[in-house]
């Protein structure tokens, strides 16, 4: 007995209407992606090892997709060390190719490897699927879309607005509600520096970030865990309970950490970019968070994430400002700041709020019901000119019954159907069948146009 297909776990198949609905959400993302200017780009699915690891940090490498070698891949290696079991060094040697994680880093590899051909201030945009070998559970995939927009050769904040703009653009046109939450790596910069624990700023922002999802105990914990003194610890707790409006964190924040340099620059940066924002007449809800971190090792400016207000799953938006992603790259000096949409988060939430329209599933228009040969030679031109209208349109391909024809239109949800057979021939006209009041009305070919055109 054969075994039955399946497919990885993490991984998905989408149905004709599964499909429409995620195009409505890529078309929706697209056409603000280019009312701002931005252009389109793709990269290949895998990168080389190289240009992926170290860039997401330690949590981040564990979850990159390695590609085996062709060929045989064991070649080179010693009994040795197939028996001292060492992962790292055996996948090091197999592997030199990974599947992308995300897109920014690809992304800014672009921008090096193509620097001369792109004029700068460079703002792309760029929908493909990425791959995280990650735990599967709801709202979280193994393989997913991501819909990023960047913006790379500017310092300016005016850019950060410009994203802050598309968020609440891109929600407001799919009817979800939701609240965009920014923070600035320098303050938590500055945070680990008044602590005294610079240098575990990485351990420090990865931990804050899980405050929302763990809470503040075993926050507190995991800093422990990872060796950051309890005086440190102490420190850290008022500034994790700040609240009031965002002049009065930004001023609470100023008396905590307004002894160090970095600190202040990004409470000038989060200031400014909030004037702008006040200015914007945006319909979204966006607050400063000072707990949030976003793990990714590259932001070092703005960071921001988007949660929807009415469902309970994940971030569904996020990105931030990356100084010195390109340096990584043998390209110093070029900023960056991009945000990205999880579109299949984005569809979980329309599906369980209901917020699909109707008209996401752009199916076929009309059916010709196909009766023999001398019927099919009648319909053919007529279905040509529907098409040539810009209608969707169909023959049935076999000479079947007609309740199996139209039990087929049905199952499809064709809302209407051309029966045409000898009497209709005889006066050159269509029987037309709206499926779903049952009207049927005798029209000629433009008359059928006319009606499905409306």
């Amino acid at each position: 007995m054969a075994q039955k297909p399946s497919i990885p776990k993490g991984t998905r198949d989408f149905s004709p209407i599964e499909m429409a609905r995620r195009n409505y959400i890529f078309d929706t993302i697209k056409r603000i992606f280019r009312l701002y200017g931005f252009q389109p780009i793709e990269t290949p699915a895998m990168e080389n090892l190289s240009t992926l690891m170290g860039k997401y940090g330690e949590e981040g490498d564990k979850l990159l997709f390695k590609i085996l070698n062709s060929g045989d891949f064991m070649t080179g290696l010693s009994d040795e060390e197939l028996l001292e079991r060492n992962s790292i060094r055996l996948t090091n040697k197999i592997s030199e190719k990974g599947l992308r994680y995300d897109l920014t880093v690809p992304f800014a590899r672009f921008v090096v490897q193509h620097r001369n051909e792109i004029s700068f201030p460079f703002k792309r945009y760029q929908i493909q699927p990425v791959w995280r070998a990650d735990r599967p559970q709801k709202g979280r995939y193994r393989e997913f879309y991501q819909c990023d927009v960047d913006i790379v050769g500017s310092d300016s904040l005016l850019n950060e607005l410009e994203l802050v703009q598309i968020v609440d653009q891109v929600f407001r046109n799919l009817k979800i509600n939701v609240v965009v939450k920014i923070n600035n790596r320098k303050i938590l910069a500055g945070i680990a520096e008044v602590i005294g624990e610079i240098d575990r700023i990485v351990d420090i922002t990865v931990a804050i970030d899980k405050l929302d999802k763990i809470g503040l105990e075993k926050v507190n914990d995991e800093l422990l865990e990872k060796g950051i003194p309890q005086e440190a610890i102490d420190k850290l707790q008022p500034i994790l309970h700040l609240s009031g409006t965002t002049i009065e964190k930004l001023a609470q924040l100023e008396l905590a950490i307004g002894s160090s340099e970095i600190g202040r620059k990004g409470i000038d940066e989060v200031r400014t970019l909030f004037d702008y924002i006040a200015g914007s007449n945006l319909q979204t809800e966006v607050e400063l968070d000072l707990t949030l971190a976003r793990g990714l090792n590259y932001y070092t400016g703005a960071i921001f994430e988007v949660k929807a207000k009415d469902v309970q799953i994940g971030s569904i938006s996020g990105g931030g400002r990356y100084d010195d992603l390109t340096g990584i790259f043998g390209m110093p000096g070029v900023s960056g700041v991009g945000i990205s949409f999880g579109a299949d988060r984005i569809y979980d939430v329309l599906t369980q709020l209901g917020l699909f329209p109707e008209e996401t599933v752009d199916s076929t228009r009309l059916l010709f019901v196909n009766f023999g040969e001398k019927e099919e030679k009648y319909c053919l031109p007529v279905l040509t000119a529907v098409r040539n209208a810009g209608i969707n349109a169909e023959i049935y391909p076999d000479q079947a019954k007609m309740k199996k024809q139209m039990t087929w239109a049905d199952q499809k949800k064709i809302p209407f159907v051309a029966i045409v057979g000898e009497e209709e021939m005889a006066q050159n006209k269509i029987n037309l069948k709206n499926m779903v009041s049952g009207e049927q009305k005798l029209v000629d070919a433009q008359e059928l146009i006319k009606i499905l055109s409306e």
